[in-house]
């Protein structure tokens, strides 16, 4: 079925990869309904292997009533009609493996669609074979829920179900009710769902909200947070969410044997996992505990580079020395733009030339690389109007935060055309933002400045250096705006400064001798760097 069998991968070949996500309903329409669908994938992915990307992740396509759009599954084993077949999903795989690509797929196992056949079996009473499969408590003596957890998208974390006369638990949207991972049957369905996907030729996961998946048994409260602790990376600050120090809803010790059970799973098919971790407070620290060793999983990623103002050389070796501290003998991943986050070219309002830098800067840094679907053609957030938002989380708290529509809304293809290239249909899902048709597809191709050819050329400095892609990483110095720092690899040493300012600057020149392999060459004992410059060189 597949060009590539699980035994011709070498299973470290997620070290380093560079990754691009997809958004199915926003990638490319076939069929005229203006949701994109995995033949859409599939007519693309020669333009997604262009870019030198090492694997694809595709975000949920599964059976869904899409209350949070595919992230709420209603059936993990079948392909939802809107996207197409588990016959379109197998074509996807054999052209994604005849181009080279890898294709990992997002599994959400912290929680299902309240439609999913499970939860229907486990509310219908106390007593039948899957009753504990999801998070039930009773009421509190006064009626009120059994704890103060909260729910991200708003409100309680508990919702009353009047057939058991008890609460269950959702981490999101009331339509999610969170799965018990303190049942072993349930542990071993899910492995199941990994084993499916892995049979039909998939090279590894995306696991949604990794952290979340086991709550404390004993349902005791979170404690607060001071007014001075709250912080929005993952959610907004309108959000109480944030008011609570999450130590009990979610980042349960329990998580890691599961881990150990999945990457048992994953390891003869050499498939490999990248966990979101949602955590304010020890979002690294957890990254560092979930990718120790070679018996969890590969990779994960917090929200440091997801979230917030535009990083300067002193945040980013901030956040770089507290992953040496806490994950030393882990693995990151980076990306500054995805589904859930608004763009990073508007969320730190960047440049082209700045752009440009922080797209070098990427595929510099130790861990591997997340390419958000659009980033590099430099899509900008789109302005979504009220009347169009289809995001659960914003029309809970608009006006203040208006969801994440703005950077789901359609891939740009064609400048000429009104939607972009993006689909036939009168109306797509959502709209098509007018000022992205000037950065669509085919008229940056044509373009040899525009930002795609250079996200072409810096992906490829990483496949031509081992030390960028797999190396160590040291001597790390921020000096005025000027970021700089080593990649070592066996007898390949690459020095990598970053002048993360708007004004001409310059630094000393490393010891010895170097050649230029991209950006400012050394002038004497001096390298020059124009406003957002780099300078990379090897050591000979």
């Amino acid at each position: 079925m597949n060009a590539m069998t699980h035994m011709d991968k070498d299973p470290d070949w997620w070290r380093g990869a560079v990754i691009y996500q997809i958004y199915p309903r926003s990638f490319q329409d076939t069929t005229g309904d203006g949701i994109g669908d995995l033949a859409g994938i599939a007519r693309r992915l020669p333009y997604v292997a262009s870019l030198g990307v090492d694997a694809v992740w595709i975000s949920p396509f599964f059976t869904s009533p899409m209350k949070d759009f595919g992230y709420d599954v209603s059936d993990y084993c079948d392909v939802d009609p809107m996207f197409g077949t588990l016959a379109d999903f197998d074509q996807l795989i054999t052209t994604a493996h005849g181009l080279g690509v890898k294709v990992m797929i997002d599994l959400v196992l912290s929680h299902t669609s309240d439609q999913h056949a499970w939860f229907g079996e486990s509310r219908a009473s106390r007593d039948n074979v899957k009753s504990d499969w999801y998070v039930w408590a009773d009421a509190k003596p006064d009626g009120t829920p059994p704890n103060n957890w909260l729910s991200i998208f708003g409100g309680s974390a508990w919702h009353w179900d009047s057939r058991r006369r008890q609460y269950y638990m959702h981490n999101f949207l009331e339509s999610q009710p969170d799965l018990n991972f303190h049942n072993m049957d349930v542990q071993a369905a899910l492995l199941d769902v990994a084993r499916f996907w892995l049979d039909r030729g998939v090279d590894g996961f995306r696991l949604d909200t990794i952290n979340f998946y086991t709550h404390d048994a004993q349902l005791r409260d979170n404690p607060a947070l001071l007014p001075e602790e709250r912080t929005s990376a993952t959610a907004p600050d309108v959000n109480p969410y944030g008011y609570q120090r999450h130590v009990y809803d979610k980042n349960q010790p329990e998580t890691i044997d599961f881990l150990r059970k999945l990457r048992a799973v994953m390891k003869p098919y050499n498939a490999a996992a990248l966990g979101e971790i949602g955590d304010e407070q020890r979002g690294l620290e957890i990254l560092g505990e979930y990718t120790a060793g070679d018996d969890l999983m590969q990779m994960c990623y917090a929200f440091e580079l997801l979230s917030g103002d535009q990083p300067d050389g002193a945040r980013i070796a901030e956040v770089m020395a507290k992953v040496a501290e806490v994950a030393a003998d882990g693995w990151a991943c980076w990306a500054y733009s995805n589904h859930d986050v608004k763009r990073h070219i508007t969320r730190w309002n960047l440049s082209d030339d700045a752009a440009r830098l922080f797209a070098t800067l990427m595929m510099c840094l130790r861990g591997s690389a997340c390419l958000y679907q659009g980033e590099e053609l430099g899509l900008a957030e789109a302005d979504v109007a009220f009347d169009d938002l289809q995001d659960p989380y914003g029309l809970e708290f608009w006006p203040e935060f208006k969801g994440r529509d703005g950077c789901r809304t359609p891939m740009v293809w064609e400048s000429s055309n009104q939607n972009g290239g993006f689909s036939t249909a009168e109306r797509p899902w959502l709209p098509v933002a007018p000022e992205h048709l000037s950065h669509a597809a085919q008229t940056a191709e044509d373009d040899p400045a525009s930002l795609i050819h250079h996200y072409r050329h810096v992906i490829a400095l990483r496949h031509a250096h081992p030390a960028l892609a797999k190396g160590t990483m040291q001597d790390m110095l921020v000096t005025g705006p000027v970021l700089s720092f080593q990649r070592r690899d066996g007898d390949e040493t690459l020095f990598c400064a970053f002048n993360l300012g708007s004004s001409a600057t310059k630094i000393a020149a490393p010891d010895g001798a170097w050649r230029l392999v991209d950006g400012a060459a050394p002038t004497g004992n001096t390298i020059n760097l124009n406003p957002w410059q780099v300078s990379l060189l090897k050591r000979v």
